[in-house]
Formats: C-alpha cells, sequence, structure tokens
C-alpha cells in the first residue's frame, strides 16, 4: 500500500515507513515520495501523468509519474480559490477593471465598472475557468503577484512543495511556467475540499452570474461528468499549449471517496476520468 499527503513536516523517515495506518490518516504533510515499493500501474490513458487515490485515508491506489513535474494550467485555480476564502469573506464586493479583463481567455466576461462579490467570482474561477475572474479575486488579496505569492506559501504550508505558480489562472508561457505534480495536485485538493464552500460550488451544474449590465445571467460547469458520473462530487479541468489537456476529478461511492488526476495530455480527459475512477473503486 502506497500512501500521499499523509506525513507531519517533522516526521523522521523511521516512523513514516514504521506506520501505515497513522500516516494515512494524518493531516498533510511534505510532498515527497516514500521510498520503498512501487506504485501500481492504472488503467492507460492519453494522459502522460495520472494518479488515483483515496482523499479520507490518503492511500494512492495506483499512479503513473506522480512526482513528475507539468504544467497544471487551469487545475491550478483551486489553490487561488483557498487564498481567496482563507482572507475575503464570500460577500465582499469589489469592482471590476479593464485590467482584469486584459488575460488570455477562458473568461466569464466580466463588465468594468461592474460590482461582484467573491461568492461570484469564485463560481466563475472554479466553474467556467475564467481567467478574468481569476485577476479580479487576485485584486481582492493583494493584486497580481501578491496573489502570486500567497498563493507558493499556501503550497508550501499544504506540503505540496514541488508547486510553483505563476499566474493567478494558471495560465504559463517562456519565462513563467507554473508547475506542479499529481500527487501535489492531490494534496491541493484534499485540502481544498475541507472549505465547504468550495465544496459546494464544484458540486453546482449551474449558477446566476452578474450580466454586467443590471441583470443576471446563467454559467454553467464545463465538467462533463457532473451531470454522467454516478456520485461524481466535482473537478476541475484545464489547457495550455505548454500543459496540454489536464483534468482533476473528484467522486463519492459506498463512503469512500476518491480522486483520479490526469496531466499532460494531446486529447480531452473526460473518458480517462471515468476509467480511472472505476478502477479505484474496485480496489479494496
Amino acid at each position: 500500500m502506497r500512501v500521499f499527503l499523509g506525513r507531519w513536516q517533522r516526521a523522521v523517515l523511521a516512523v513514516a515507513t514504521a506506520s501505515m495506518t497513522a500516516l494515512a490518516s494524518a493531516p498533510p504533510g511534505v510532498s515527497e515520495p516514500l521510498p520503498g515499493a512501487a506504485f501500481v500501474a492504472p488503467p492507460d490513458g492519453p494522459a502522460r501523468a495520472s494518479l488515483v487515490a483515496d482523499l479520507d485515508s490518503g492511500r494512492i491506489y495506483g499512479a503513473r509519474d506522480p512526482y513528475g513535474t507539468y504544467a497544471p494550467a487551469s487545475t491550478i485555480k483551486p489553490l487561488l480559490a483557498m487564498v481567496v476564502m482563507d482572507l475575503v469573506n464570500p460577500g465582499a464586493a469589489m469592482r471590476a477593471t479593464a485590467a482584469d479583463n486584459d488575460v488570455e481567455c477562458s473568461c466569464v466576461g466580466l463588465a468594468p465598472g461592474a460590482v461582484y462579490t467573491a461568492r461570484q467570482l469564485l463560481d466563475a474561477l472554479l466553474m467556467v475557468s475564467g481567467n478574468d475572474a481569476a485577476n479580479a479575486l487576485a485584486d481582492m488579496v493583494g493584486g497580481y503577484r501578491v496573489a502570486i505569492q500567497r498563493m507558493n506559501v499556501k503550497a508550501y504550508q499544504l506540503g505540496a512543495r514541488s508547486t510553483k505558480a505563476s499566474s493567478p489562472s494558471g495560465l504559463d508561457g517562456p519565462g513563467w511556467e507554473t508547475v506542479t505534480t499529481p500527487h501535489d495536485l492531490a494534496v491541493i485538493y484534499r485540502a481544498a475540499l475541507n472549505y465547504p464552500l468550495f465544496a459546494q460550488i464544484i458540486h453546482q451544474s449551474t449558477a446566476a452570474f452578474p450580466d454586467g449590465k443590471g441583470g443576471v445571467k446563467q454559467i454553467a460547469s464545463h465538467d462533463r461528468l457532473l451531470a454522467s458520473y454516478p456520485g461524481f462530487i466535482g473537478g476541475k479541468t484545464g489547457f495550455t499549449n505548454l500543459a496540454k489537456e489536464t483534468y482533476v476529478a473528484l467522486a463519492q461511492r459506498s463512503g469512500r471517496r476518491l480522486i483520479a488526476v490526469m496531466m499532460y495530455s494531446d486529447d480531452p480527459l473526460w473518458d480517462q476520468g471515468r476509467s480511472l475512477l472505476d478502477w479505484g473503486f474496485a480496489q479494496q
């Protein structure tokens, strides 16, 4: 049995390797592999790297290159969401600026001068992957550079030590690459699920959002498994030219909560997400 996320930051290797049960139930710790048994390979698919794990026990059922570093694209957005939820009341409001829209989309469509709450922007960030919403939320926690610093501090505190954010949204490019690992993404999403608001938002299929003209519009989750996979909790997709297709999917059955992480794929990952979750639930 392999375990992830479970080592206290000051735990010594002897204790970690001697007590797998305690390790599995411990809070997130240092993000580094434990020596010993190799990972079981999960079902193959288009993603170069993948991981399937139990969100509660921390057990990794299978993985391919779980500690390899890859660009996460928008799958890093929950890290920004946690920073915001730590610091900002969901009802707090901000006025959007033209600078918020100065970003490569996907975007929810913020109207400069319109007022949005943090909760509305979190909906846009996590449901439709709004990069404009990411910029606006960054403004609410101190600005673009401060938000990135806070994201990196948060990742370090969680134990996601191979993660480096270079933008609030996960956008990347030469000289400002954002990197993480499948293991670190599992660490991040496991922590994010402890925020009730995060869990609520990723499980929503639609939400009302200001249209910038005094009315509202409906935004819909981009996650195709939300309406089609039994017990689906939620997930997050991502794409950049550097990251290619990335996807994190979470589901629950019979009291078990699993996470499937997929990184670096030329093809959409819906089918692989289903197969990895199915395979994980079949493990004992």
